[in-house]
């Protein structure tokens, strides 16, 4: 048995779960909404103030829907709680974030601004009052996480200055120039 798909999800006192036919689970919130659609083979029980996932049978492709189905019904449900944020850092010289409206505007060393607009109106951009740091918070995992890759792939962190946008905390391993020096002072 899946250690991951055996676990119950506990739902909050303000939480509301429901599951229509077809397994359509929708989960309201005090941040927001969220519905999916999961494989129909799948049984989503409620009870007791829990989510419960079983499998119908031992084979390989239902053990694999197992976990993933609670994993993806857990993400929803601290999604509509407490949210999801990811925190962005930019570096360089002149290199700065502004937010205008609920766009996020980016200058990164190229010859026009990036403007990101927010895929849906759940997800909002917090940028530092020195413009060098931003958090994307949202309800949807996915869509926070899938976010802040498109925002990092605007200039990935370059391997010789450690200049660009990086996740908070991530290490860039600097290569040695053509002198031989390494990029950090």
């Amino acid at each position: 048995m899946s250690r991951v798909g055996k676990a119950p999800i506990t739902v909050p006192a303000k939480v509301t779960v429901t599951v229509d036919k077809g397994n359509l689970v929708k989960v309201a919130g005090p941040k927001g909404a969220l519905s999916q659609q999961f494989d129909p083979d799948m049984q989503i029980e409620i009870e007791n103030g829990a989510i419960q996932v079983k499998r119908p049978t031992d084979q390989r492709e239902h053990r694999a829907q197992h976990g993933l189905t609670r994993a993806l019904l857990n993400n929803m449900v601290t999604g509509v709680t407490t949210g999801f944020t990811r925190r962005l850092e930019i570096v360089g010289v002149g290199y700065k974030a502004e937010k205008r409206g609920n766009n996020l505007i980016l200058s990164v060393g190229k010859n026009h601004t990036v403007e990101i607009t927010p895929p849906s109106k759940e997800i909002s951009f917090e940028v530092d009052k020195d413009g060098r740091g931003f958090t994307i918070s949202g309800v949807d995992k996915v869509e926070v996480g899938e976010l802040a890759a498109t925002i990092r792939r605007v200039r990935p962190p370059e391997p010789y200055a450690g200049k660009g946008i990086r996740y908070a905390g991530e290490y860039v391993r600097q290569k040695a120039g053509k002198t031989g020096k390494t990029g950090k002072k």
